[in-house]
């Protein structure tokens, strides 16, 4: 499939002076003497697009995600490397970016199409189908300043896509959209991926990241962390995020993301593995209401899932977890001994303790991961592992969604017509 966007060892670099009388030494020298320090807000960044693929941006903020998505938009220059793309590229990089706010909306779509490129007939030609999408009514003649936060975000979006665009990019703009409107667009994300549109997405929302993309990248620092399936990249950007915030609470220095491991005590298989370790995973196990160890399980039917943890330091209120995802990431059911009140107690240094979750297993027919963690009641995670093991859910009759609420149907047929309200 051809590439629709490639970044090569893409870095930006800025110049940080403590004050403006340094920057006008440095002016003064003729840049003999430095009085600025570098810092760096991109460095090394390389990944490919495919043509109509979703790639998915993510990382906490001032991780670099904005100023990346500018260079490839072409609205900011590299100081290293370069992007190469093919095909029109509309932008949402900042709310209201293009906007005149002393113009209507109306005059605004045409302004904005022709930054775009295009002409005045052929933004006469999508102007229905952008009011109709942006739905803000008679304010599509009034000053786009009388505007709210939502309203400049459904006509900006709206000009966005329905532009022709080979190449769409999205900076955070759905995260002031309601719920309404976020759900109109996620599905015209699904429309456009069908078009052959590439999309890069960057978002705090991970489970939007899940749900649409094709892959992934984690930024933090400028620099990517991690690469690639969407489940295995939110899973570590999860991990980050818990690990960051424990040495925050701690009063501890943040340790640099790539010290940031665990242990491997056990060769149990999952995507990525965080905690402090206090209370380890050591076993995960499914049986099935006969007490066999199974993967596939009918739909309805009796499931156990059992946890051996073992204690490498006293814990007053240990808690134990269980999360059941579909395969694209999409949360089904979780529960913990904290919440089911069934806690093992306070626990010794040494000790094991055994945990089985015992539920029917009422999900559709289709493959679900399993991800264990043990915790304190604060949610500070001991250890946490995504996608353990993986299992299979089967049954006679398929259903729509995801959990299977076994209904009792009944039809009859009527002799005499019911009386037909006027």
């Amino acid at each position: 499939m051809a590439t629709a966007i490639q970044v090569q060892n893409l870095a930006k670099m800025y110049r940080v002076y403590r004050n403006p009388a340094a920057r006008l030494k440095e002016i003064l020298t003729g840049n003999r003497r430095s009085h600025h320090q570098e810092f760096w807000a991109l460095d090394g960044i390389s990944f490919e697009v495919e043509r109509g693929g979703v790639y998915g941006i993510i990382g906490p903020n001032g991780s670099g995600k904005s100023t990346l998505l500018e260079m490839i938009a072409g609205t900011l220059e590299p100081s290293r490397g370069r992007v190469i793309t093919e095909g029109r590229i509309a932008a949402l990089l900042a709310l209201g970016a293009g906007f005149n706010p002393e113009f209507t909306g109306r005059e605004n779509v045409y302004l904005n199409g022709e930054i775009l490129g295009l002409s005045r007939a052929e933004m006469g030609r999508n102007f229905p189908q952008i009011e109709r999408f942006a739905e803000i009514g008679e304010f599509m003649d009034r000053p786009v300043k009388t505007y709210s936060t939502g309203m400049y975000l459904r006509l900006a979006f709206s000009i966005a896509i329905h532009i022709n665009p080979e190449i769409l990019v999205v900076d955070e703009v759905l995260a002031v959209g309601d719920a309404i409107f976020v759900n109109r667009c996620i599905r015209k994300f699904e429309e456009l991926r069908r078009q052959g549109v590439t999309v890069l997405l960057v978002t705090h929302d991970l489970g939007l990241v899940k749900l649409l993309c094709d892959r992934a990248m984690l930024l933090h620092r400028g620099r990517a962390l991690a690469e690639g399936d969407p489940n295995d990249v939110v899973n570590r950007y999860n991990g980050l995020v818990l690990e960051r915030q424990r040495v925050f609470e701690e009063g501890m220095p943040a340790p640099p993301a790539a010290e940031i491991t665990s242990e491997v005590l056990e060769p149990l298989q999952y995507s990525y593995r965080h905690g402090d370790q206090q209370a380890v995973v050591m076993k995960v196990e499914l049986f099935d209401a006969a007490g066999q160890r199974v993967r596939v399980f009918r739909s309805g039917e009796k499931l156990c899932v059992r946890v051996l943890v073992y204690f490498r330091q006293p814990h007053p209120h240990p808690v134990v977890g269980i999360l059941i995802r579909t395969r694209i990431g999409m949360e089904v059911y979780g529960t913990n001994t904290e919440l089911e009140d069934a806690c093992p107690g306070p626990m010794e240094r040494g000790e094991f303790c055994e945990v089985n979750f015992v539920f029917a297993c009422r999900l559709v027919p289709q493959e679900y991961t399993l991800t264990i963690a043990t915790q304190s009641p604060d949610g500070s995670s001991h250890d946490w592992l995504d996608d353990v093991l993986t299992f299979q859910v089967i049954a006679e009759r398929r259903v729509a969604g995801i959990a299977n609420l076994e209904a009792q149907v009944v039809s009859r047929k009527l002799s005499v017509h019911p009386p037909v309200p006027a």
